[in-house]
């Protein structure tokens, strides 16, 4: 019988505005902050990514191209990223990695590629994807520390910070419609993919709480993944050393004893 080949990681984040071509934003009292828009009425502006193999290691990291030109319009632009999202999951089927995923960026995902007849196949015929508990298709970290909604969940900056990370910097998630709207996209992707790289140093550490990676060979990944990290350059805010910490990261270092 063949082997199933072991599977690589998708770790993903999205950045989205809202969509007020088809939501009028409500108004609010001055000093009040608008409503948080229904899933169906986010726009998606970026796809985050880190790609795991299948040994824990980088494979690459990035976001999803725009298209070549730069004049088409935000629907088409948004079309134009799901299709390409799309289509490398479906052909890859790598296992996504995701903090709220499931009760946010894939919903979301979904419904946008509804909006742009977008097919979205995969995701409805692999019921992993979907399933809560399986963590063969998609992974949660924050259903799966939440113990599928047993306890309230935690948001990603406490919880990065919880094992040494920085957590949000500067800018945070309130901040993202304004830095698009004034043409900032690339600090939006730049603030995605430290949210994708913390996600991915976080499921390394869920790996090891789970057992399904040693002590030694978490360090190894983490030392690893970290200096390719600092080689790239795009996440240099995440990795300065006054608010990594480095050492509660990597964990200690334990020694293994000889009974004989």
């Amino acid at each position: 019988m063949a082997r199933t080949p072991r599977a690589e990681y998708l770790i993903l984040d999205i950045e989205t505005v809202p969509d007020t071509d088809r939501w009028p934003r409500p108004e609010t009292p001055e000093g009040v902050d608008p409503p948080f828009p229904p899933t169906w009425a986010h726009r998606i502006v970026v796809f985050g990514y880190l790609w795991l193999d299948h040994d824990y290691r980088l494979a690459r990291l990035g976001v999803m191209g725009d298209p070549p030109d730069a004049n088409t319009s935000p629907d088409d632009r948004e079309r134009h990223l799901l299709e390409m999202f799309s289509s490398v999951v479906g052909s890859a089927r790598p296992v996504l990695v995701t903090y709220n995923g499931r009760s946010f960026d894939l919903p979301v995902i979904a419904v946008r590629s509804l909006c742009h007849a977008v097919p979205l196949g995969w995701y409805y015929r692999d019921k992993t994807v979907r399933d809560r508990r399986s963590d063969e298709g998609h992974l949660d970290l924050c259903d799966w520390l939440a113990d599928h909604g047993a306890v309230r969940a935690g948001k990603l900056d406490a919880i990065t910070r919880l094992i040494g990370l920085p957590g949000k910097g500067e800018i945070n998630g309130s901040q993202v419609e304004g830095l698009y709207k004034s043409g900032q996209l690339e600090l939006v992707q730049q603030y995605c993919l430290g949210d994708v790289v913390q996600t991915a140093l976080l499921f390394l550490r869920f790996r090891l709480l789970q057992g399904r990676l040693s002590r030694a060979v978490y360090r190894q990944r983490v030392e690893e993944l970290l200096e390719q990290l600092a080689q790239d350059g795009r996440v240099a805010s995440v990795l300065a050393p006054e608010r990594l910490d480095r050492e509660r990261l990597l964990g200690p270092v334990i020694v293994e004893q000889n009974l004989e």
